[in-house]
């Protein structure tokens, strides 16, 4: 794949050079060189971004969202080499952005028309990874199931070794260990198997660690596949801390590079929609003003990442409150105005948080941030809810385009947003935000409920 990069972006670029208008007869080696540089550090900065890890089995959208973090890097890069040389003015910038978007789009297309054949294809029984399966019963035919659910993968288990034990809850016997040594033995050079699985409870640490150096002699991928189902994992991760290996259990998706596409997503749409919708906003504060009179925006604080305080921005749609607590809306309540109402409906009352995206404390997508109060009483009731601010807060996110905005009147439906929330934060992806952004303009505006 990194020379299938380097040649998309060589012919790509040189094909526009060519094509677009007043730059066919270009002279001198400053388009090529700038060209050749390009095409060579994409797949270096693709390998830094972990772009060419395999990705067999993950998520289709995380892996077109690295690509793009690292065209965007590359980019960043080559602008930063030619202000610094003041050598920008050479090139067309017509040509350059063209060839930039065009490099972008034709590697994300041909990446997902990649990962749909190769779906089909492993679907129908090819390109199969095969894996020797060795575990207690209980968690081998968990796996089983799983990869039986999802053929599209590409593993199929060709041996499975079950663990039976000495007896109920003692897995690990001398049976299953001088089984694994027979087989280590005749398999270190010929093999029917392309990966080994190890599928134990985590009490049974010391039996995966003599599986595991009994197996080290045979050269293939050797995976750990925990039972961790009654452990909530949050965009897990495994990282080596103090020379140490740890499983981080709710690590953040949103870490070094990812960081940074974020912000540059936010900043740079949430600054177009701002001033795209500043007319609007200009108009909805005369009329607050003139039919509501006193102050045009509601301001109160919310939690926002990693449980810290920031005030948020609306419009005011209720009549003046100076309760310290806050009683969510309700249908028909008697504090919303008709202009309330009616912005409340048609979430022009959101406009003003752009004002927080652009200050760095919201994104434009992200779980809804509910007032300080909500999450004092919501903590207590549903698991994991405060893992929502493990990221920060949206002004539209992947619960409201599903239909889980507005007035939530029950634990059960906070609960399933706090689920769709969670979803997001655990599949997090660049497409993903762009996914629910055009969503949001489809399905997003008009509620019926508020």
């Amino acid at each position: 794949m990194r020379c299938f990069d380097a040649s998309l972006a060589l012919a790509v670029a040189f094909g526009l050079q060519y094509l677009m208008p007043g730059l066919e007869h270009t002279q001198g080696i400053e388009y090529p060189l700038l060209i050749l540089v390009g095409s060579l550090l994409l797949p270096a900065c693709g390998e830094l971004l972990g772009l060419y890890q395999p990705w067999r089995g993950r998520s289709l959208s995380r892996m077109l969202g690295v690509y793009a973090a690292a065209w965007i890097l590359t980019i960043g890069l080559l602008s930063l080499f030619l202000v610094m040389t003041q050598s920008a003015v050479i090139f067309s910038r017509g040509w350059m952005a063209a060839a930039s978007l065009a490099v972008l789009a034709a590697g994300l297309l041909l990446r997902g028309l990649l990962h749909v054949v190769l779906r089909q294809l492993r679907a129908s029984g090819h390109n199969q990874k095969r894996v020797l399966l060795i575990g207690t019963r209980a968690n081998r035919e968990r796996v089983q199931r799983r990869l039986a659910d999802l053929p599209h993968i590409g593993y199929r288990i060709t041996q499975a070794i079950t663990d039976e034990g000495q007896g109920p809850g003692e897995p690990g016997g001398a049976d299953v260990h001088s089984r694994v040594e027979a087989l280590a033995r005749q398999s270190i050079f010929k093999r029917d198997f392309d990966e080994i699985w190890l599928s134990y409870p985590l009490s049974e640490g010391d039996t995966v660690k003599r599986l595991a150096n009994v197996l080290m002699a045979v050269p293939v991928d050797i995976r750990y596949f925990p039972d961790l189902t009654d452990v909530r994992l949050l965009n897990h991760r495994v990282a080596q801390v103090a020379n140490m290996y740890s499983l981080d259990l709710n690590h953040s998706p949103l870490n070094g590079p990812m960081r940074l596409v974020k912000a540059v997503e936010d900043r740079v749409l949430g600054l177009a929609l701002f001033l795209l919708f500043l007319p609007v906003m200009a108009v909805v504060a005369a009329v607050i003003r003139w039919k509501m009179g006193g102050a045009v925006l509601f301001k109160q604080y919310r939690h926002g990442l990693d449980g810290k305080r920031f005030r948020i921005y609306k419009f005011r749609t209720m009549v003046a409150d100076d309760a310290q607590c806050t009683p969510q809306a309700c249908h028909l309540d008697p504090r919303i105005t008709s202009l309330g109402a009616f912005l409340r409906r048609t979430s022009l009352d959101e406009l003003p948080q752009l004002f927080n995206v652009l200050q760095g404390r919201m994104s434009l997508v992200g779980p809804r941030p509910h007032a300080m109060d909500h999450n004092d009483h919501y903590k207590d009731l549903i698991d994991s809810y405060m893992q929502r601010h493990r990221v920060k807060p949206g002004m539209t996110g992947w619960a409201q385009v599903n239909g889980l905005r507005g007035i939530t009147d029950s634990i059960e439906l906070m609960r399933k947003r706090v689920e769709y929330d969670i979803h997001y934060i655990d599949n997090w992806s660049l497409g993903l935000d762009l996914k629910i952004l055009a969503m949001t303009i489809t399905r997003g505006f008009v509620n019926r409920q508020r």
